[in-house]
């Protein structure tokens, strides 16, 4: 591992992605998987990464002697996760220390007991060998030339359960040589106003440097961190998107993003910040998670508009509805569309897509009036910006953009003997002057509408070969029963390079699906710089 630079050591972020992260329930990371997220990691700049518990399991103990051959580390430290020594052992004759130290990490963090009756109960041993065992087990890495923080477990509870021992055991890691000790929410039960108490009173017992773990089971793992560097920690554990046991932990991007821009505190190396949303959404993918919409300062809708109220706020200065300039940390502002839209609203959406309705008030009101009269029928264009450039442009031209003219279209669902269903279409369209009737098959309906489409069109149409419907959903509109109810379809397209989405809304599936599908098409086509012809 080659390391390059290096943040203030003042203050540290300390990722446990890879170890505690990789607890939630869903994720399941292969060893390529650890190294891949370790590189995003060094490279959105932490200071350290935590890989798991070498010799606890083979995958982690594969990780590490992985990393020493094909991690560069141009920013973190690797971290590797261990216990004290046994109860009634040695440190230096301890098999588990020894993976530790084999495993060629520089930092080791050892998780302790801080609870009185966990170590009684658990560990099934004396409180005063609980605090031998971490003596001896930090004295013994120190003297492997190995900086060592204690992650101090359940330390919350044990504070409220007695006080003295769990400051004891503190004392104990910070007295053996303990670089930080890490006092851990592991329940998750705390609230900021206790954290901020608990902490203070630790620091000024003990004068050894604090860091903080949150569990995130009352939801104020971010807040409860901040609270503990208020009171004095100068180290916060923390993993990507907040993954982790039960409801998870401490998001890492909310904890940094309020570091760097609310405290002004320079926790990352300089540029780093605006790589945060990238950042957060590569590992999002890599675990095969959909990244949060809402999660703050790095999701989708994290800096995105709806209330036609706020729009005109924002048209005269985005500030006034925006805690922070969203590129900051690589995210961007969005205007979504919806009836609860006005001209202001209509307005910033047009200009995001490149037109400048600013000038003709008219026809602003025409685009309003058009979404709101759609979005009545059942339309929905704050998921489907392909269908709004589409409307908006219909009004800008005074006419729909075509391709091709429809004759007609129909769906067969056959059932056969042995259960087995067939699905075919048939499209009939005129383009170009020539009159094209193709026929598809797929795994249902509408997939066999889009084959049938697309084998009419490509031979006309040659950037079509690139498109490909990648997501589509269903949704039955409320107020309507039963299997007559009216139906909106949103379809999300691709073309290899961009994404586009697209929504349809009829008395049925099918038809509203070849709504969507139309849209699709055309948005994809005049993308591809093609002008309309029909």
């Amino acid at each position: 591992m080659t390391e390059v630079t290096r943040t203030d050591d003042s203050f540290h972020v300390f990722d446990t992605t890879l170890r505690d992260g990789a607890q939630r329930e869903g994720i399941n990371l292969t060893v390529a998987d650890k190294l891949a997220i370790a590189r995003y990691l060094d490279e959105f700049g932490v200071g350290f990464i935590e890989g798991g518990w070498p010799g606890a399991n083979p995958r982690d103990t594969e990780f590490f002697a992985r990393a020493a051959a094909e991690l560069e580390l141009e920013h973190a430290r690797l971290v590797a996760f261990g216990a004290t020594r046994r109860a009634g052992g040695k440190a230096a004759e301890d098999p588990q220390l020894a993976a530790l130290v084999t495993s060629g990490a520089p930092v080791i963090t050892l998780v302790a007991k801080a609870h009185d009756r966990h170590v009684e109960l658990a560990l099934r041993t004396t409180l005063d060998e609980n605090l031998e065992m971490v003596r001896d087990s930090v004295e013994f890495l120190r003297s492997q030339d190995r900086r060592v923080f204690i992650d101090c477990e359940h330390f919350f509870d044990g504070y409220k359960a007695n006080p003295e021992y769990a400051v004891s055991v503190v004392r104990t890691a910070h007295e053996a040589g303990a670089d930080v000790v890490v006092l851990c929410d592991t329940n998750g039960g705390m609230l900021p106003g206790g954290v901020r108490e608990i902490v203070a009173d630790v620091l000024a017992r003990t004068g050894a440097r604090l860091g903080i773990h949150a569990q995130d089971d009352t939801g104020c793992a971010v807040a409860n961190t901040l609270a503990a560097v208020d009171a004095g920690a100068t180290h916060v554990q923390c993993t990507a998107n907040g993954y982790g046991e039960r409801v998870g932990n401490a998001n890492l991007f909310p904890v940094v993003g309020a570091l760097e821009i609310k405290y002004d505190r320079r926790v990352l190396p300089a540029g780093r910040l605006a790589e945060m949303t990238r950042i957060s959404h590569a590992i999002a993918e890599l675990v095969n998670l959909t990244p949060s919409t809402h999660q703050p300062y790095v999701g989708y809708s994290a800096f995105a508009h709806k209330a036609g109220l706020h729009a005109s706020a924002i048209k005269v200065d985005p500030d006034l509805y925006q805690h922070i300039d969203p590129e900051r940390v690589g995210n961007t502002m969005r205007m979504l569309v919806s009836d609860m839209a006005g001209r202001a609203s209509v307005e910033l959406k047009g200009k995001e897509l490149g037109y400048d309705l600013s000038s003709d008030r008219d026809l602003a009101g025409r685009v309003v009036a058009k979404v709101k009269e759609q979005e009545n029928l059942g339309y929905t264009y704050e998921s489907a910006d392909a269908s709004f450039e589409l409307l908006l442009r219909d009004e800008v031209r005074g006419s729909r953009d075509r391709f091709y003219t429809l004759e007609s279209w129909r769906t067969i669902s056959e059932q056969g003997p042995n259960g087995f269903t067939g699905n075919e279409a048939t499209v009939k369209l005129w383009a170009k002057g020539e009159r094209r009737i193709a026929t598809g098959e797929g795994n249902g309906p509408v997939n066999a509408l889009d084959q049938a489409l697309r084998t009419a069109l490509e031979g006309i149409y040659p950037p079509l070969a690139t498109f490909e419907l990648v997501d589509y959903k269903v949704r039955i509109l409320e107020g309507q029963h039963g299997t007559g109810s009216k139906t909106r379809v949103l379809i999300e397209s691709t073309d290899g390079a961009a994404t586009w989405s697209t929504v349809g809304v009829a008395d049925n599936v099918v038809a509203a699906s070849w709504l969507a599908l139309e849209d699709a098409y055309t948005y994809g086509l005049i993308r591809a710089g093609l002008e309309p012809t029909e």
